[in-house]
């Protein structure tokens, strides 16, 4: 086998193992938005009228109020009285 066919062979298979590396870590970084389980003020963005971005919400587990979470957790997470978080908008504790 020739030098060249050698070096080539060595940088794919860098190559390769580097892709694979970058893929498994965008899975383990994936997020998503999850309402209902931040607490006042902990928002990451839109909480909702009356408010612009993140930091604003004004109510522990504001409804239309998120927070990014790992992707796949959001309807797992439990708060407060028995409340889980949501992939949507939720019409609870809302501030007055």
């Amino acid at each position: 086998m020739s030098t060249t066919v050698k070096s080539l062979a060595v940088a794919a298979s860098i190559a390769a193992a580097l892709t694979s590396h970058a893929t498994v870590s965008e899975a383990a970084g994936a997020k998503e938005k999850c309402y209902g389980v931040s607490l006042a003020g902990k928002n990451d963005c839109a909480a909702g009228p009356g408010t612009t971005c993140a930091g604003t919400s004004t109510v522990d587990y504001q409804g239309n109020a998120w927070t990014l979470v790992a992707a796949g957790t959001c309807d797992t997470l439990e708060v407060d009285g028995d409340r889980m978080g949501s992939l949507e908008p939720l019409e609870r504790d809302l501030p007055a």
